[in-house]
């Protein structure tokens, strides 16, 4: 593997020790992990946090919402600055303020400093994760980029998988102050790692120098314009959508910033984001699917949890365990995916991917409201099975036919797809659910009338049961209507989620031919880039 390192990066600026690229690879991997998992620990905790600092559970949603649009608004421009500030000076940045904001939302003393806080963690979280892609671009050559993608995989997947339960036993056996103050010490240690072994490569030393036309406008649109999309995502549905005023003036407003954010990077010689990129068959096409994979992986993410909690009756903790199983299939498939990715076909690779996780997303609308934890279990391992299959050939065919000065804008807008899909995905699942659960409900409420058999068989049933020596007839039958309508609330909502299940295995399922329309590196290609780095 010695080989395969890039002296750019793995050898101090003044010709100091030569690193293992692995060894930049784990201490670039350590800050990204740290925020991904952070970001799902929260989750848990906003019942604990309401009640600590005295809030509403509406109030403290802003705990989440806050941190998600501030890293959305950062995640567009990370390419851009990492080119303006150096990348690896950048990189610390996002590390320091992250780390910093952590302390200070775990001592912040009421609601509105610690949202304060939460954007500050944000703008220094949302930079992670696009700039650790593209120091693994440039650390390794593209025939080893399959494996080292793999390892930035666990961060991105498996951290989601393993928050709520990590987060349910802290909050529980601790207190909600410790999930922000576990960042503290990996943070430092982070920081002084990167510091010693993670350098910017020769090409990029260049641009930092060069004097680059600031485009405030565009970073304008773009914290104008991504700021408010994410709000109408996260709270569209909260809201009832576009019956809100706030609603549909912060869509009207998304829109007509993210319009003129388009047109301005187009024909803007310094462009914070470099949309003409897009032009690149292969790029376009992977930004296509990192959206899919997006809104696939949260969805799922966030269903399963919701099915356990809601109509199980688990709790975080319990919820958080079921879904484990599924974070160490990620981690023991991020490896085999990553061999793949290097040695087959990356196409073949991930028409499969996409093919299995359709088969999961298809076996998943079996749930009902008798499952037991180990159907919960299966569920969920068979749903992520293909995902490394999708997400790290991606990953490497996102870098073919780019110029290597171009890869800091390739990992801030593949990352930024990716989230954006992640939570439009939320966003469209939570109202397909709800709208779903009226529908089924309509449906079920139509047979349960005196002319069906097995409903008057059922009331009778549930009324005897009610009957007691102080409780009249008239009581015990009410009763058990209201136990009736209960239980159709829940059906409803299962048999919503099921369908949920269906129409994104639907969706998966006409991707698996799509691959093909990339361009498969050719032996030479891949030479070359081997000889870049």
């Amino acid at each position: 593997m010695a080989q395969t390192m890039n002296p750019a990066l793995a050898a101090g600026a003044a010709g100091g020790p030569s690193v293992h690229p692995w060894v930049i690879a784990m201490t670039v991997t350590l800050a990204t992990f740290m925020e991904v998992l952070d970001s799902s620990i929260a989750n848990v905790a906003l019942p604990h946090i309401a009640g600590s600092l005295g809030a509403s559970s509406e109030e403290s949603t802003w705990v989440i919402t806050s941190y998600l649009v501030a890293s959305a608004v950062v995640l567009p421009m990370s390419g851009w600055l990492s080119n303006l500030i150096g990348r690896k000076r950048f990189y610390m940045t996002c590390v320091a303020i992250f780390t910093t904001s952590s302390f200070l939302c775990a001592m912040a003393p009421s609601l509105p400093l610690l949202i304060f806080f939460r954007i500050l963690q944000g703008a220094g979280g949302g930079g992670l994760q696009p700039t650790e892609q593209a120091i693994l671009a440039d650390t390794f050559s593209a025939k080893d980029r399959g494996m080292a993608f793999a390892m930035y995989g666990v961060a991105i997947l498996v951290a989601p998988a393993i928050g709520p339960t990590l987060g349910g036993w802290i909050t529980d056996s601790y207190s909600w102050h410790w999930i922000f103050l576990i960042n503290v010490p990996i943070g430092i240690l982070s920081l002084l790692l990167t510091q010693r072994i993670v350098h910017d490569p020769e090409y990029l030393k260049k641009l930092i120098g060069a004097k680059i036309k600031m485009d405030y406008i565009g970073i304008g649109l773009i914290v104008i314009g991504v700021g408010f999309l994410q709000y109408v995502l996260d709270k569209g549905e909260e809201n009832d959508w576009f019956s809100s005023h706030a609603i549909l003036v912060s869509f009207v407003i998304a829109m007509v910033a993210l319009v003129a954010l388009v047109i301005r990077e187009l024909n803007h010689e310094n462009p914070i984001m470099d949309l003409r990129l897009l032009r690149l068959r292969n790029f376009a096409t992977a930004v296509v699917f990192s959206f899919i994979l997006g809104m696939v992986l949260n969805g799922t993410t966030v269903l399963i949890p919701q099915f356990l909690q809601n109509y199980l009756g688990y709790n975080a903790q319990q919820a958080g365990m079921a879904q484990s199983p599924g974070a160490i299939t990620l981690l023991l498939m991020m490896p085999l995916a990553g061999i793949l990715a290097t040695r087959c076909d990356p196409r073949v690779i991930i028409a499969s991917g996409f093919a299995l996780t359709s088969y999961g997303l298809f076996f998943a609308t079996t749930l009902h409201y008798g499952a037991s934890f180990n159907n919960m279990v299966l569920y969920r391992i068979v749903q992520v099975l293909g995902i490394p299959l999708i997400f790290i050939p991606i990953s490497t065919l996102n870098y073919v036919g780019v110029p290597r000065d171009k890869f800091n804008q390739v990992s801030g807008i593949s990352n930024f797809v990716r989230n954006l899909g992640g939570a439009t995905g939320i966003s469209l699942l939570n109202n397909f659910i709800s709208r779903q659960s009226q529908v089924h409900r309509t449906m079920l409420a139509a047979h349960t009338n005196h002319a069906n058999p097995f409903f008057e068989k059922q009331l009778n049933a549930l009324t005897q049961g009610y009957m007691t020596p102080g409780a009249g007839s008239v009581q015990a039958t009410h009763r058990a209507l209201a136990n009736l309508s209960a239980q159709m609330d829940l059906q409803a909502g299962v048999l919503s989620i099921a369908n949920s299940f269906w129409v994104m295995g639907c969706v998966v399922l006409c991707l698996v031919p799509l691959p093909f329309l990339m361009k498969r590196p050719s032996a030479e290609e891949s030479r070359e880039a081997a000889a870049m780095h």
